[in-house]
């Protein structure tokens, strides 16, 4: 596609206007030859320092917001439309994937990757085309733009043209919001799952935290929102927005059960049989298929859908011995762990909770002795060990973690995760159950200078043995 005509808002000469670009990108690594590079400014480097690397790989072309002296033609914009026009390059140049599809956006500090793969789900099992694109489809939660566009064009040319129905539902979390990854993209429904500590060290605070994610819901970005409002900030949220809105709450679903076998209740009359386990899988599931209904899919058909609904990799994850159950789940805030321990709690009231987690370095600090006080609160002993540390020393984290931590509770420490699984397992009698929280789906542990091969199902199943 030339360039002249993916940027058709802007005057350039006839050569450059000419030049067939192949791809976009923002990251110099990933350039190939016909690439067109965007030299986009970060938190802590500037894309146009790494131009001319973009150049020798291949790139055609750079745009940027001050002149740079590269060997290839430099389009120069101010750096306020950077990011509107990235977007736009990255959509034109794989075909304007976003039209051909219906596009659902889920935010929330908790939540998003399982009400976003039950939408998926749900709408394969009403025979739509459904996908989703998130943390467990991509490396980031929400992708820059040409990464986002070139996995939506990919889904869609996948999907059976003579379906008359398609959906993708996406994670969209506050970074992407913050950083317009999803500038160039129009929901048709967009849905807050709830809000609560996470993040802080780059919003600064709950506040901005909360502004920075209601922005999605605005006329700008969305036709229609599903707002979870048993929280306080998705009441609000529900009060102040000026597009429709369809409120879910806990009060949708009757006659609850949940057991480590699966889960039923009634939904607006008719039964659910789900296979996902967990009471706050409850809630999200409420918001999936209020956001099916709000797509036009019939309630009744909904309800049976959730009945084909897979378990979610990482949440509520179940690795079963012959008398010790490991619960591997991805909570790695203070109200998401509260939420699992008391969850895990309710199916299992008899046995003791053992609860292994960490807190990742390099991100908010303030969490940790937060994490450690819901632990020590709500489980029978705690193991606080490693995350993902990354830069930060694991001890260290640790004892921020420990800062937290109930006086007189059970708790002890253990850098090495292995060894605190074990030592989890070990301390398990018949009938307990061991958590492993923070990590759930991913198959990698980050360490300063090496990323090396962890699971903690694989680990579980291991030990277990």
């Amino acid at each position: 596609m030339q360039l002249g005509d993916i940027l058709d808002d802007l005057t350039l000469d006839v050569a450059t206007g000419s030049l067939e670009i192949t791809h976009v990108d923002i990251d110099s690594r990933e350039c190939v030859p016909g690439s067109l590079f965007f030299a986009m400014p970060g938190s802590s480097t500037d894309g146009a320092k790494y131009a001319t690397d973009a150049v020798g790989r291949g790139a055609l072309c750079v745009i940027a917001s001050a002149p740079i002296n590269v060997a290839a033609p430099v389009v120069v914009v101010p750096s306020t439309q950077l990011s509107a026009l990235c977007a736009h390059a990255s959509a034109a140049v794989v075909g304007h994937p976003e039209t051909k599809t219906r596009l659902v956006a889920v935010t929330g500090t908790n939540g998003k990757t399982s009400v976003t793969t039950i939408v998926a789900d749900l709408a394969r099992a009403l025979s739509w085309n459904g996908a989703n694109i998130g943390t467990l489809t991509n490396e980031r939660t929400t992708p820059a733009a040409p990464e986002l566009f070139r996995t939506l064009a990919a889904l869609v040319e996948g999907f059976d043209p003579a379906v008359q129905h398609s959906v993708v539902a996406m994670e969209v979390s506050s970074h992407a919001m913050s950083q317009h990854r999803v500038d160039g993209l129009e929901f048709t429904v967009a849905a807050f799952t709830n809000l609560s500590h996470e993040h802080l060290d780059y919003h600064g605070s709950m506040e901005e935290y909360f502004v920075v994610k209601s922005r999605l819901f605005s006329s700008e970005h969305t036709h229609r929102a599903v707002i979870w409002d048993d929280d306080p900030y998705g009441e609000r949220l529900a009060a102040s927005t000026t597009v429709p809105v369809t409120r879910v709450s806990r009060r949708d679903a009757t006659d609850v059960e949940t057991s480590l076998k699966g889960t039923t209740f009634f939904w607006r009359g008719h039964l659910v049989n789900s296979a996902l386990l967990g009471d706050y899988n409850v809630d999200n599931a409420l918001i999936a298929m209020t956001i099916m209904s709000v797509l036009g899919a019939d309630d009744a058909d909904v309800a049976a859908g959730m009945g084909e609904v897979s378990s979610i990799s990482g949440r509520f994850d179940v690795v079963r011995g012959s008398d010790v159950t490991v619960i591997v789940d991805y909570a790695h805030t203070p109200e998401g762990l509260h939420r699992l321990l008391e969850d895990v709690r309710a199916i299992v009231p008899e046995g003791r909770i053992i609860t292994v987690f960490g807190c990742g370095g390099d991100r908010d600090r303030a969490k940790r002795p937060e994490m450690g006080l819901v632990a020590s609160t709500y489980a029978d002993a705690t193991i606080v060990t490693s995350d993902n540390p990354r830069s930060e020393s694991p001890e260290s984290i640790i004892d921020a973690i420990m800062s937290g931590v109930v006086s007189g509770a059970n708790v002890v420490r253990d850098a090495d995760r292995r060894s605190a699984i074990s030592r989890a397992l070990d301390e398990a009698a018949p009938g307990d159950v061991v958590v492993v929280a923070g990590k759930g789906h991913e198959t990698t542990q980050t360490f300063s200078d090496v990323v090396v091969p962890f699971d903690d199902r694989v680990v579980a199943r291991e030990l277990l043995r």
